[in-house]
């Protein structure tokens, strides 16, 4: 898997660009049955109608006998080799009974319609089907795709917008590729780009490629509203349904969006995605739209000061009912597993994701942000509750319980100094509370040393020790 994600990064080196490709789906060719209100190509004993007022340039690719042909006013056949017509007589039994059939009318097929385009990485993937999946806006050929119209065949197109062209970087026409608007201008101007191309508005060709590998604006948000008017939305069972950016309708299923580095590349990544996830089995039912959107940031969430880029992995999930949404969501999941993982090899700064279930990548940091700021409430209030006790003590409107100083105790045999002050070290009921013990005459005076008293409290007597100290000072 690495080694095709190099290689096709390195062609996208090699060509400047990794260009994308959007085929017009529609024709007017002669030999496709939808083309006729019958929907039934004519046969011999049909007669073919073209209405009168009816423009249209159409391809013909085999010969064809007809009963009857009636022209319009103006239009044009292309004639493959060897295709013709020739009228018979008569019955044709291989035809059975003949008809009269009208040519459908395709003024009404839009360029931005998004229906009538498919979008693909390169020339062999539109011929093989293997079509990507975009967003609406980017449905149809933004201002560095190529879009192309089939070899074989001839179209009618209606390119109004609400600018005065359509800008694409090449077009390709029954074979030939133009790019540059000199040459384009002159086929618009002939005979046959009028009958193909039609509108308010001119089709240029700039030839100007998407030279960022992490890709370019589309430049279709200027006609969205062409866009979405030729969309139906449904109804979806999702319980919060998403809103892609670009897109004209909600979508059940998961965003991922991706803040990316100089180093990211849009379609390395889009390869990595499909042959990482979506080949898969268990997730080839999903679609992926991947593009690089605009994202404006508000003052207060309202006034705008800056633009920056990010880029927008919608997954949209084809399942419906109470599932709806579910396996998109969980491709998330592994989406942003792998931008944890692999984020610097791929340009990925971060990645985050919404789901329409209502889930999102907020939800496991969110718990733990909110572990870390109750620890840090916590601690502040604690801090806050001390703060407060001392200020209440410094006015004097809190009184702090006393605490009684612990004295070092005297080491064994050790003596104050005679005439200093008596460490009592504890009050003792018995020895110092005098007012607890009755007025003897002469207990402590120097007659009676070394003798007992008795008195109410106990058993009073002198000490040796202490025999030269003033007791009663």
């Amino acid at each position: 898997m690495a080694i095709t994600e190099d290689v096709f990064l390195f062609l996208c080196i090699l060509s400047s660009a990794c260009a994308l490709y959007k085929q017009w789906v529609s024709d007017t060719n002669f030999e496709n049955a939808t083309n006729w209100d019958k929907d039934l190509v004519p046969c011999g004993s049909d007669q073919v109608e073209f209405p009168e007022q009816t423009k249209v340039a159409v391809y013909v690719g085999a010969a064809h006998a007809l009963s009857g042909m009636i022209l319009p006013m103006d239009g044009e056949f292309i004639l493959a080799s060897r295709a013709g017509f020739s009228i018979t007589e008569g019955h044709d039994p291989a035809c059975g009974e003949g008809v009269i059939t009208q040519f459908k009318d395709h003024n009404s097929l839009k360029w931005f319609d998004p229906a009538l385009w498919k979008a693909a990485a390169s020339l062999d993937d539109l011929h093989r089907g293997s079509y990507l999946f975009f967003v609406h806006e980017e449905s149809v050929p933004c201002q560095h795709d190529d879009a192309v119209f089939r070899d074989a065949s001839s179209f009618r197109v209606d390119i109004s917008a609400n600018g005065g062209s359509v800008l694409v970087k090449s077009v390709s026409i029954l074979g030939q590729t133009f790019s540059n608007n000199f040459d384009f201008s002159h086929y618009m101007a002939s005979s046959l780009g009028k009958l193909q191309f039609h509108g308010s508005s001119s089709l240029r060709v700039d030839g100007s490629a998407c030279n960022d590998p992490t890709g370019c604006p589309c430049g279709n948000s200027a006609n969205r509203d062409w866009i979405c008017a030729n969309i139906e939305c449904s109804q979806l069972d999702c319980k919060k349904p998403l809103h892609p950016v670009g897109h004209c309708c909600d979508v059940c299923g998961a965003i991922v969006t991706i803040q990316f580095s100089a180093n990211f590349n849009l379609e390395s990544y889009r390869q990595h995605m499909q042959n990482l996830f979506l080949s898969l089995p268990n997730y080839r039912s999903l679609q992926m739209a991947l593009s690089k959107v605009s994202k404006t940031h508000r003052l207060l969430g309202v006034i705008p000061y800056e633009t920056t880029h990010e880029i927008q992995v919608v997954l949209q999930d084809q399942n419906a009912g109470p599932a709806s949404g579910m396996l998109a969501e969980a491709l998330a999941r592994e989406v942003l597993k792998d931008a944890s993982a692999h984020g610097s090899e791929l340009g990925i700064d971060r990645a985050e994701f919404h789901a329409s279930s209502g889930a999102s990548s907020s939800d496991v940091s969110a718990a733990i942000a909110g572990n870390v700021a109750a620890g840090v409430l916590g601690t502040l209030a604690v801090l806050a509750f001390i703060v407060l006790m001392v200020v209440l003590h410094r006015r004097g409107r809190l009184s702090m319980p006393h605490l009684p100083s612990l004295r070092r105790r005297r080491k064994d045999g050790e003596i104050g100094e005679p005439g200093g002050p008596i460490d009592h070290g504890f009050d003792n009921p018995m020895f110092e509370k005098t007012n607890m013990i009755p007025d003897v005459p002469g207990l402590y005076g120097v007659e009676s040393l070394n003798t007992i008293t008795l008195t109410q409290s106990g058993v009073h007597f002198i000490n040796p020790v202490y025999d030269e100290t003033d007791f009663s000072a």
